[in-house]
């Protein structure tokens, strides 16, 4: 399957084919969501998802993966390393480095705009120094360099019905929203990360701070005043993911059965938060296998029809061509 994807996106070379593959297989292991609704997507799409993703990832190992206590300042070289070899790729047109050779060649293909790979690599030193966000403001400009900005790297490649910059809010939206769901799902492990992404000070209007968190976390309890705040969260990202909704229309219909099955999946975690009555502390919010392939299965019925319809000729031109 994945040797079928390389040969409709065009890729033939060994090297870069191998890094493609190496990147399908980190989404495959890692991104399982991710991964079963890029699979919605026709295949010579695919590979550059996969490779925005094994970028994602690669960064996101490096803040995040357990390492000494004292090691920050080894990630933030760490990081830097990789800001200065995804440059000077971009330089060159190409990387000796596989995650890279793939993340190259797919800004070079669709015109991916560099400036946001740049934003993602600034969140991602701030998750090395910050550890709590004061207010919504502050919690906003965090997302925006990572939530938003990969999915504004993912709107070429999904492709629009409209001028790009018009479905761009909505694009970033929809990455936000995927973010948010997770801070709401991964309390208590980021907690254990020493860090918390909802803001203080509208958790502190309902008299929460990070030591009754921590109190949680300890206990596997969802205090009542935690719980109201979490509820107050929930409803935030709702509001999020309903602004995001309208973007789906705005891509090109061979894309929309793998971005629905994504926001279908993703807004479902916050139902089963929901449905554990916020108990975030005690249980990870998961969808269910059978629901996934149930969705996944309904993605796979619209994404074949969108295919079709894309690639039947349009009546006018039947006729230009009877003519």
């Amino acid at each position: 399957m994945r040797d079928s994807e390389l040969d409709a996106a065009g890729i033939t070379d060994p090297r870069l084919r191998q890094a493609y593959q190496r990147c399908r297989t980190l989404n495959a292991q890692h991104g399982k969501t991710y991964f079963l609704a890029t699979r919605l997507l026709p295949r010579e799409r695919r590979p550059a998802v996969h490779a925005l993703y094994g970028f994602a990832r690669h960064a996101d190992d490096i803040v995040d993966e357990p390492q000494p206590p004292d090691s920050t300042g080894d990630r933030k070289l760490a990081l830097a390393e990789l800001r200065r070899a995804l440059l000077s790729g971009l330089d060159q047109g190409g990387s000796d480095d596989d995650l890279l050779a793939a993340t190259v060649h797919t800004v070079a293909r669709y015109g991916l705009d560099r400036a946001l790979f740049e934003d993602f690599l600034e969140s991602m030193r701030m998750d090395l120094t910050v550890t709590d966000y004061p207010d919504r403001a502050a919690l906003n400009r965090y997302m925006r360099g990572s939530a938003e900005a990969i999915g504004l790297q993912l709107l070429p490649v999904l492709g629009t019905t409209c001028p790009p910059e018009r479905a761009a809010p909505r694009a970033a939206a929809l990455g936000k929203a995927f973010q948010l769901t997770n801070f709401l799902r991964d309390v208590a492990e980021d907690l254990d990360r020493d860090r918390v992404y909802l803001p203080a000070d509208e958790l502190a209007a309902h008299g929460v701070d990070r030591e009754l968190l921590t109190w949680c976390r300890r206990h596997r309890r969802t205090d009542p005043r935690v719980r109201r705040a979490l509820v107050e969260q929930h409803a935030t990202t709702r509001e999020v993911y309903r602004y995001a909704r309208a973007g789906i229309a705005l891509l090109e219909p061979v894309s929309r059965p793998c971005v629905e099955t994504a926001f279908t999946l993703y807004s479902r975690i916050l139902d089963c938060i929901e449905a554990e009555d916020f108990a975030v502390f005690r249980v990870r919010a998961t969808v269910g296998r059978w629901h996934r392939i149930r969705v996944a299965t309904s993605g796979l019925t619209r994404s074949a029809l969108a295919r079709r319809t894309s690639r039947a000729p349009r009546a006018g031109h039947e006729r230009r061509e009877i003519a």
